[in-house]
């Protein structure tokens, strides 16, 4: 019995050195999250303004025929999903993974059909490791990337397209919705066709003059603005991972507090049945003298 009751101590000491660490991984996650959550908002003003000046050009122009403005047959796709390098934040990277695998089957009927870009660790060995075609990945980001961190594989992505080595491409990420709820995502990030560039609030408020033209406008900043939605998406992505860490270390605090309070009940009872039996050994003992 006073092994058993060694034993459930150092249980519980165990259980409680566990709770301190996912109680302190939930208090630096909630800190990155909120740092995450600033920096998101502040690079969508650029992205917005980009987006205004391109459906002035495409709405005032009859020459807006840009490869990136307009749908082909597709041949082939390309994906770019972004991913953590890191674990410990719940099904964060494994729900986003199978979107991408289920849109894969059902989409393609071989490897052939489409390649991967992919930023974070997690993403990059699952793929590789089940032979997808990656060809080329991000890796080791801060908590607090920058746009220069992923601005070869943005501007590859967005490169390979305009040569036709792809005749689209999706964006695959977790948005942030709140602190509770990120949402894996898939967005056809090129062609900008269609609804991608309809219904901005500024259009016809701002009056825009351009040199040397508005088609030669139109051609740089259509791909500055496909790389700022990708730096956009990295940033939602990670204010996704720190929410989604937090609520992961919060659940594992409250699973290790239930778990203490458990083996607690399980000592008091253990060491209730030794007292028991050290007085019915006494009782029995001094009934035997007499």
């Amino acid at each position: 019995m006073g092994q058993s009751m060694r034993d459930i101590k150092r249980s519980i000491k165990a259980k409680e050195d566990i709770r301190k660490t996912t109680k302190a991984l939930k208090l630096v996650s909630a800190a990155k999250l909120r740092r995450a959550q600033e920096q998101a908002q502040a690079a969508r003003p650029y992205a917005e303004k980009l987006r205004d000046v391109i459906i002035n050009i495409a709405q005032s122009t009859t020459n807006a025929n840009h490869p990136m403005l307009v749908s082909r047959p597709i041949k082939k796709t390309g994906y770019l999903i972004i991913t953590s390098d890191r674990g410990q934040a719940g099904g964060y990277n494994s729900n986003l993974l199978r979107m991408l695998v289920s849109a894969l089957s059902k989409r393609h009927q071989s490897k052939d059909e489409y390649v991967i870009f992919v930023i974070g660790r997690k993403g990059r060995d699952f793929l590789r490791k089940r032979n997808y075609p990656v060809i080329n990945e991000v890796t080791g980001l801060s908590d607090s990337p920058t746009f220069a961190d992923v601005k070869e594989i943005a501007e590859q992505a967005v490169r390979f397209y305009a040569e036709e080595k792809f005749d689209e491409l999706y964006l695959l990420y977790n948005e942030f919705v709140n602190p509770v709820v990120q949402r894996p995502t898939e967005k056809r990030l090129l062609p900008l066709a269609g609804d991608d560039l309809a219904g901005s609030s500024q259009t016809g408020k701002t009056v825009y003059e351009y040199e040397p033209s508005q088609e030669e406008v139109l051609s740089t900043l259509l791909p500055s603005y496909a790389e700022a939605l990708i730096y956009s998406a990295l940033l939602d992505g990670k204010a996704s991972e720190h929410a989604a860490r937090m609520n992961a270390m919060s659940n594992a605090t409250d699973n290790a507090t239930e778990m203490i309070e458990s083996l607690k009940l399980q000592f008091n009872r253990a060491r209730q049945a030794a007292i028991t039996q050290e007085i019915a050994e006494i009782v029995g003992g001094a009934a035997a003298l007499e």
